[in-house]
C-alpha cells in the first residue's frame, strides 16, 4: 500500500512571453509572468481556496516567472514563499531557440538529447529527485505548494509513475 510522507501540490508559473513563443530560455530572471500567466495564477489560487485545504508552506524555484508567481499564491494564504535551488534542465547551446525549430531540425530525439554545454536528462532527472526528497523529508506530515517549472514537474512525475 502507499503511504505518503508528505502531501505535494506542483503549480508550474505562470505563463511567459517565452512560454507562449516556444523559446527555450534557462534565465532565472527574465521573463516575469504577462498578462495571461497572472489570469492563469489567479485561476489557480480561485481553485485552491475553493479546495478549503490548508498548506504548511510554499516553495519557489528561483526564476522569476516562479518567484511572481509564487508570490501570488502565498497571499491568499498569508504565507512568505521559501525560496529552493530547483532550477530547470540546463539547455546549453538551444538556450534562445524555438521548440518547434529544435524539433524541425532534429525530430522527437531532441527529448533525449543533451545540448551542447547543457545537462543530461539523466543528471537533471537525479537532481530534481534529489531536491524533492529533501523536501518531503524535511515536511513529514505535512501539505506544501512548490511552484516550479514545467519540466521539474514532468521530471517528478515520470519518477513517481516510473516512466
Amino acid at each position: 500500500m502507499f503511504k505518503r510522507i508528505c502531501k505535494i501540490t506542483f503549480i508550474t508559473h505562470g505563463a511567459t512571453v517565452n512560454s507562449i513563443n516556444g523559446v527555450v530560455s534557462d534565465s532565472i530572471k527574465y521573463p516575469k509572468i504577462n498578462d495571461i500567466g497572472q489570469e492563469e495564477i489567479e485561476k489557480v489560487c480561485k481553485h485552491l481556496a475553493s479546495r478549503e485545504v490548508a498548506y504548511d508552506s510554499i516553495y519557489t524555484s528561483p526564476y522569476a516567472s516562479c518567484t511572481q508567481s509564487a508570490h501570488i499564491i502565498a497571499k491568499m494564504f498569508k504565507k512568505k514563499p521559501i525560496p529552493i535551488d530547483l532550477l530547470g534542465r540546463n539547455h546549453g547551446e538551444w538556450q534562445g531557440q524555438l521548440y518547434p525549430d529544435l524539433f524541425e531540425e532534429q525530430g522527437v530525439s531532441i527529448l533525449t538529447k543533451t545540448p551542447k554545454n547543457g545537462e543530461t536528462l539523466k543528471h537533471f532527472n537525479k537532481r530534481v529527485s534529489k531536491m524533492i526528497d529533501k523536501l518531503i523529508e524535511e515536511n513529514a506530515g505535512n501539505r506544501i505548494i512548490v511552484v516550479t517549472t514545467p519540466e521539474v514537474i514532468q521530471s517528478e512525475l515520470a519518477r513517481v509513475l516510473d516512466l
